[in-house]
């Protein structure tokens, strides 16, 4: 089952020079994320954000597929 996910991810089209973990969520759902976050947290730039996602990430083991949208954000900015 986890390598279905992993080769789906990696047959999806992104745009040139942007390089999406087949581990993260999908781009859209990921750049709203970080839309979101970093409306909410204007005084960490987007690599910092990005960092603590990951951090979210690693802590939930190494994924964030099951997880709400809100409970990523909600995680993410108590790291922050």
């Amino acid at each position: 089952e986890n390598s279905l996910q992993k080769t789906s991810t990696c047959s999806s089209v992104n745009p040139p020079g942007v390089f999406v973990s087949p581990y993260a969520l999908n781009l859209s759902s990921f750049t709203k994320l970080i839309k979101r976050l970093q409306e909410r947290h204007p005084e960490f730039s987007r690599d910092q954000i990005v960092e603590a996602v990951q951090e979210v990430r690693k802590i939930n083991k190494g994924v964030l597929s099951g997880l709400a949208i809100s409970s990523i954000e909600e995680k993410t900015s108590a790291i922050l």
